[in-house]
């Protein structure tokens, strides 16, 4: 200790200058430095944060432009189903399985044997579309049918198959196949 105090003493005019110089480093680091440096950390902090705020922001934009592009889309498919893939009146449903089906039945060698056809009178409010029931009876080879069930599935009109039921007769019969469609078609803009 008393070797410390007689270099101070010796060394006064180099002493007091270091150590207010080292008081005032102090001072500034508490002051100025440190605070700074604080503030710097919040900032990066701040901005992590604002930079993944923007992401999910980003994200939730592009959901949302998708689900407006998948409605415009689907507004686009049904208005096409409406007024392209759907018959034009309850007439031309009807032709669908008065003519067509029967001229499938034969061209897939299946006989035709009957057939009972009711329009679906239920008007709803803002419906766009009525629905003619068609039950079909027919008989032929099971491959036959099979055929003329694909080409019926695979046919352009709108028909759709609501109920198939396929029976075994006797050794000598035919297989007979009785078939439940439904055709639908487009209503006019105050019903049918």
């Amino acid at each position: 200790m008393k070797l410390l105090k007689r270099i101070l003493i010796e060394k006064r005019a180099v002493a007091v200058p270091l150590v207010l110089a080292l008081l005032v480093n102090v001072g500034v680091y508490v002051l100025v430095v440190h605070p700074l440096a604080e503030k710097s950390a919040n900032e990066a902090e701040r901005a992590a944060a604002a930079t993944q705020a923007l992401r999910l922001a980003e994200r939730d934009q592009n959901q949302a432009q998708a689900l407006v592009v998948g409605k415009s889309r689907a507004d686009q498919e049904l208005t096409t189903f409406y007024e392209k893939v759907l018959p034009e009146s309850e007439s031309a449903a009807w032709r669908i399985t008065y003519v067509r089906i029967p001229a499938l039945a034969r061209r897939t060698n299946v006989k035709f044997e009957r057939r009972d056809q009711e329009t679906d009178r239920v008007t709803v409010k803002g419906q766009r579309f009525g629905r003619v029931k068609t039950r079909i009876s027919l008989q032929g080879e099971y491959e036959n049918i099979r055929e003329f069930i694909y080409e019926l599935e695979s046919a352009p009109e709108f028909v759709v198959i609501d109920g198939v039921t396929l029976a075994q007769g006797d050794a000598n019969r035919p297989l007979t196949l009785a078939v439940e469609l439904s055709t639908y078609y487009r209503l006019g803009a105050n019903g049918p």
